[in-house]
């Protein structure tokens, strides 16, 4: 058994106080994801952690990139037919989170996913180079296959079929808007009294903050 318990540091790097935050989330959310980028910091700022229930009643999570967001919620793409696109059809309740472990900070965001508009998800495909188009069709997204040469071979037939012709966007494939409900900010602080602000949506579209103990 490996012994974790003297793995520790101490968070120094921000703060997250009351006096310096807006009223709606998605305005902190920006900052803070373009402080990151302008970090520098190693890795994908987009990426993010989808967590579902699936249709065996566990949870599951698993990294997948924000490709837009906005006051309507923050999107991203997959395949319907997939083992999250199953879960999200029979439960479209789901967590998002970030960590990016550069500054020290977290973001859980609790909401309702429902699929983006088929505009939507034709135009973001249609800006994916031409391999993952391809990737798109190819992969019959989270099914049992024999081996990796058999999903290879797949793509070489596609390959050969798409040649010269436009590769449009499959209708098992597209974009799912999650709407924030909640949304949580966790800057790490000194002697793990870390900074936790919470918004949650209000029925007259405003947002209640409160301070989290740590």
């Amino acid at each position: 058994m490996s012994d974790l318990s003297n793995y520790r540091k101490s968070y120094e790097k921000s703060e997250l106080l009351e006096a310096n935050i807006p009223e709606d989330p998605i305005n902190l959310f920006n900052r803070w994801f373009h402080e990151v980028e302008d970090f520098g910091g190693s890795g994908e700022v987009n990426a993010m952690t989808v967590s579902t229930i699936g249709l065996d009643g566990f949870p599951k999570s698993r990294l997948v990139l924000l490709k837009k967001f906005s006051e309507e919620g923050f999107i991203f793409y997959t395949n319907y037919n997939s083992e999250k696109g199953k879960s999200i059809e029979a439960n479209p309740n789901v967590c998002l989170s970030f960590f990016w472990q550069e500054m020290e900070r977290q973001v859980i965001i609790k909401g309702i996913a429902q699929k983006t508009s088929e505009i939507l998800s034709d135009n973001y495909f249609e800006s994916r180079p031409d391999g993952s188009k391809l990737g798109a069709i190819v992969s019959d997204q989270s099914a049992v296959i024999p081996s990796r040469a058999f999903l290879e071979e797949k793509l070489k037939e596609l390959e050969a079929a798409y040649t010269g012709k436009p590769i449009l966007r499959p209708e098992n494939w597209g974009g799912y808007l999650v709407t924030p409900l909640q949304v949580e900010f966790w800057q790490g602080r000194p002697n793990r009294l870390h900074d936790r602000i919470r918004y949650t949506s209000q029925s007259d579209f405003s947002w209640k903050i409160e301070r989290l103990s740590s």
